[in-house]
Order: structure tokens, then C-alpha cells, then sequence
């Protein structure tokens, strides 16, 4: 099973740029710049998008505590190897 989110990115084409990706119903992949997730998203359906607006949101949200906690965990590992 996959998770739920993944992250990725094109850091040679797209070096500003940060995609999370969602693998469950709804599938998406949310688009945003690396040092502004939080106002500058573009959502890009992979399945029809849902007319639940509070649903978006939520998935937004859900998205952003993933990155957060992946962002946080990078750091982490990079204090770990700098010892």
C-alpha cells in the first residue's frame, strides 16, 4: 500500500518548486513554491476533483502538516549527520 502522501520534486526544471502528491481518492498532485506552500498552491487533479469544497480544504491541511513534519524530519536527519 502506498502512503498517503508523497513528496516530490524537479529540482533541475523546476528548482523553486515542491509537489506534494496525494494517492488516495481524491488523487492530486499540489503544486507550490518551496518557501510558500501555504498561499501559493495549484491542485492538479489526477481524479475529478470533488464538489466538497470542505473536503479540498481538508485535503489542503492534510498536505500541509505532511510537509511540515517531512521538512522537519529532513532537518533532523541533517543535524544527525553534521555530528
Amino acid at each position: 500500500m502506498l502512503p498517503k502522501f508523497l513528496l516530490a520534486d524537479n529540482s533541475q526544471e523546476l528548482p523553486d518548486t515542491i509537489f506534494v502528491v496525494h494517492t488516495q481518492s481524491p488523487k492530486c498532485i499540489i503544486e507550490s513554491d518551496v518557501d510558500d506552500f501555504y498561499t501559493n498552491q495549484n491542485i492538479h487533479w489526477i481524479d475529478d476533483a470533488p464538489e466538497n469544497e470542505e473536503l479540498v480544504e481538508q485535503l489542503l491541511e492534510e498536505a500541509e502538516d505532511f510537509l511540515e513534519k517531512e521538512f522537519e524530519n529532513q532537518e533532523m536527519l541533517y543535524d544527525e549527520d553534521e555530528e
